[in-house]
């Protein structure tokens, strides 16, 4: 089996199996007590803070350990927050940050307490703005937050350039670096840092919080001598040891991995469009992380490709409304303005052998078809088609009920039926067709001419 899912959890590092166990063996007392086995225990977690301070690039003393990354997002976000209540409420956040990230800020509109959260655009590719990140600050803005990386496409954000405008407004700055901190420090005048062990081959339940010297912060929710106050309770002192040390490792494999992996992300990137018809490959070509592609398929119902690309060994994961469970697309998708049914995304993990990108890009193809074939989808919308004769100015395809990807290929059965510039309104109440709708137009040569209700009219131009 091929894991490529390395974005979701990557997998244990060697080194945190020896560290866990050795941990295991010798961290267990209490690092607070001062009996040898306490005075062990501390050595063991001090030690840990530094390695993973070191590769944060911050002092020990400005870094706690939580119990996931999801933790120290909510938990930097409130202490944030709380420090800077005078200043405001205001937050500011880029539209395609992780959920956790998205609901921290969000919670407290919803409990009636919180702040008004602003969330800046993103391009294509789905990287942000400075110039536009630094028109969302105000006088009332108490924190931004920006991810370093993307977790669904790769793109990467310019940390350094937004650090720099929330600097100069006097805004602290926290970054989500849960999917590049393997991969090497963040970079710029950043104020407050989360992670998540389990993404760079650490073991899961371990997260980190860096909050610099000279931030306001006022820990919230129970409090405790442990962590500087900021984490309550007993620690998994083995676990932290063991993140610790596989993020270490990690980061002196990275330059070469990094390398490596970015050469077979390139040719996925170049080989599913050339093999696969109505392909969309999304996220910046260049400025991504190296291990990770996304790319979408036309009518394809993303459920069955992933199920079926599961049945040919390989784990892959999707930002599709067809694989989830809310039947919308995701966020970040919606966000860039790009196809989202059939998406795949493709994380490499270290070791990932050539062998098994070369299979990957031979199975995908007839995967592909197989799924168009059980749709139904006519040949000559797989080739682009729309050949038969016209017989009307304006056709009306009903697919009110209908989920993706039927509504658009249903409007690609249909394309041919109207003359050059002749209207298809296709009417669809699936969320996922404000999406795909017009990433069909521009994909296909077409004019997408907006929605009303759930009335989507298409112009055919080819």
């Amino acid at each position: 089996m091929a894991y490529f899912d390395s974005a979701s959890s990557a997998p244990l590092h060697p080194v945190a199996h020896e560290a866990l166990r050795a941990a295991l063996d010798e961290g267990w007392a209490d690092p607070a007590r001062l009996y040898r086995e306490g005075r062990r225990a501390r050595l063991l977690l001090d030690a840990a803070r530094e390695a993973a301070a070191e590769a944060v690039g911050c002092r020990p003393d400005e870094l706690v350990f939580t119990p996931s990354g999801t933790y120290a997002v909510h938990s930097g976000i409130a202490g944030s927050l709380a420090g800077r209540r005078r200043v405001g409420a205001h937050v500011v956040v880029s539209a395609v940050e992780h959920s956790s990230v998205l609901h921290a800020a969000h919670t407290r509109v919803v409990e009636g307490d919180g702040p008004a959260v602003t969330e800046v655009p993103v391009d294509r590719t789905g990287a942000v703005s400075p110039s536009a990140y630094a028109a969302a600050l105000r006088p009332d803005t108490a924190l931004a937050c920006l991810q370093s990386a993307n977790h669904e496409v790769g793109t990467v954000q310019p940390v350094e350039a937004v650090a720099e405008a929330c600097r100069a407004a006097g805004v602290p700055l926290l970054v989500d670096a849960a999917q590049s901190l393997g991969w090497g420090p963040v970079n710029g005048a950043w104020s407050l840092l989360t992670a998540s062990a389990h993404k760079w081959g650490g073991p899961a339940g371990v997260g980190l919080l860096a909050v610099r010297k000279g931030v306001r912060f006022a820990p919230q929710g129970p409090v405790d001598e442990r962590e500087s106050g900021r984490v309550p309770g007993f620690g998994n002192l083995p676990a932290i040891v063991a993140a610790a040390a596989s993020l270490r490792a990690v980061r002196s494999e990275a330059e070469r991995e990094a390398a490596r992996l970015r050469v077979l992300v390139d040719r996925i990137r170049a080989r599913v469009p050339e093999s696969v018809p109505d392909v969309e490959v999304v996220g910046d070509p260049v400025h991504r992380l190296p291990h990770l592609v996304t790319f979408s398929c036309l009518y394809v119902d993303g459920e069955t490709l992933l199920h079926e690309l599961d049945r040919a060994e390989f784990s892959v994961s999707s930002g599709s409304s067809c694989t989830s469970s809310t039947l919308t697309p995701s966020h970040v998708l919606r966000a860039m303005g790009v196809l989202s049914e059939g998406n795949v995304r493709i994380s490499l993990p270290s070791g990932t052998a050539e062998a098994e990108v070369e299979r990957f890009l031979e199975v995908l193809p007839g995967v592909v078809a197989g799924v168009r074939e059980r749709l139904g989808v006519p040949a000559t919308a797989r080739e682009g088609g729309g050949e038969t004769a016209p017989d009307a100015a304006s056709v009306v395809v009903d697919a009110l009920g209908k989920l993706c990807p039927i509504p658009v290929i249903e409007l690609a059965k249909v394309i041919g039926n109207v003359p050059v510039g002749g209207t298809v309104t296709v009417l669809s109440d699936d969320e996922a067709a404000r999406l795909d709708i017009p990433a069909w137009c521009e994909m296909r040569g077409h004019e997408y001419g907006g929605r009303s209700g759930t009335a989507f009219l298409v112009r055919r131009l080819v």
